[in-house]
């Protein structure tokens, strides 16, 4: 039922593009799991083992801070249209900001959006499908505005406050360096 890659292949690259939603989860050496779920024009295959994931504001920043200790990154997409399927893409993660080397190069990988926080660059160690078949149907209706509103309202000075208040540390008080 399921089957390992050692890399992105033509077909999955294919079911990854087809997605809507995925879902991202790492974890420090000790403390919480994070896994959230991600949306938008925010997911790029670089090659058969480069991903890139641009991350936007949101109420925390726990891949930041979990990267930093621990580079493991596991990132999940689900087939909720079509044939059933489950894929996992397993990797090492580092955190890319503005100002960083390679940021001008990345950032044109992506739609201007507002309130963009960082990239994630991933390196695929392996990836593995499994069936999905216990996996409901859902119909995709369209994306959601409300936070990109939200950020374009806050303004660049005004996301910058907010990661001061409220990005600056993960949920169990590991640092996130959004600010250095």
């Amino acid at each position: 039922m399921s089957k390992l890659y050692t890399k992105i292949t033509t077909r999955l690259q294919n079911f990854i593009e087809a997605q809507k939603i995925f879902f991202v989860a790492t974890a420090p050496n000790s403390g919480r799991i994070n896994l959230s779920p991600k949306g938008m024009d925010s997911f790029r295959i670089v090659d058969e083992n480069r991903v890139l994931w641009l991350n936007v504001t949101g109420s925390g920043n726990e891949t930041a801070a979990h990267l930093l200790e621990n580079p493991r990154i596991t990132i999940m997409f689900c087939s909720f249209e079509g044939a059933p399927n489950i894929l996992r893409l397993y990797g090492k993660g580092k955190e890319i900001k503005e100002g960083d080397k390679n940021w001008n190069a990345l950032i044109k990988l992506f739609p201007e959006t507002p309130g963009t926080r960082q990239i994630f660059d991933i390196t695929i160690g392996s990836a593995q499908t499994s069936c999905g078949m216990s996996i409901p149907f859902f119909d995709y209706k369209g994306e959601r505005n409300e936070l990109n509103d939200w950020a374009a309202n806050q303004g660049k000075d005004g996301i910058k406050k907010y990661w001061t208040a409220k990005n600056q540390t993960s949920i169990d008080g590991l640092p996130t360096k959004i600010l250095e």
